[in-house]
């Protein structure tokens, strides 16, 4: 009988980078699958699934390749006023990829990592970052988000976004 010895270093290794990027692809399938985002026209669009929790998503800028969006829901943070949790999402169309830039969770990423992280640290916050959009994604279309439910768009300045 011949035995089979499999060493560490003949298996695939996965670096924290790579990782990311797998997150991103999984992101896209997600938010491609919810909201078609290269059709949405500029502007904001809200769905409401009747749970009280409305969704806005926000068209910033459509391109080309890309897609920049702002997507929150439609309650205010009472200490800053601002949108929380909010997500800014960049869609690469060609590369079938969805990075979270900036999240808002209570907190500016400038307060959680500081102003010039090193570079491990900045990969491990967008780690975060897109694991925390991922697990919202599913979440959304849980609840019944998506295209059906989209209303829109309603024309607002970037200074509103």
């Amino acid at each position: 009988m011949t035995s089979l010895t499999v060493t560490a270093e003949h298996i695939p290794r996965l670096n924290r980078f790579g990782w990311l990027m797998g997150l991103y692809a999984e992101n896209h399938a997600r938010f491609q699958r919810l909201f078609s985002p290269a059709s949405l026209a500029v502007g904001r669009h809200h769905s409401r699934v009747g749970d009280g929790l409305d969704l806005r998503l926000d068209v910033i800028e459509q391109h080309r390749y890309t897609t920049e969006l702002r997507l929150t829901y439609a309650m205010p943070d009472p200490l800053t006023g601002e949108p929380d949790p909010s997500a800014y999402l960049r869609v690469y169309h060609d590369a079938r990829q969805l990075e979270a830039t900036h999240c808002y969770i209570g907190r500016r990423w400038q307060d959680v990592i500081g102003l010039y992280p090193p570079p491990a640290e900045l990969i491990g916050h967008r780690m975060r970052m897109n694991t925390f959009l991922g697990k919202w994604l599913e979440y959304l279309a849980g609840r019944g988000h998506g295209v059906a439910t989209l209303k829109g768009p309603q024309a607002v300045s970037k200074e509103a976004i």
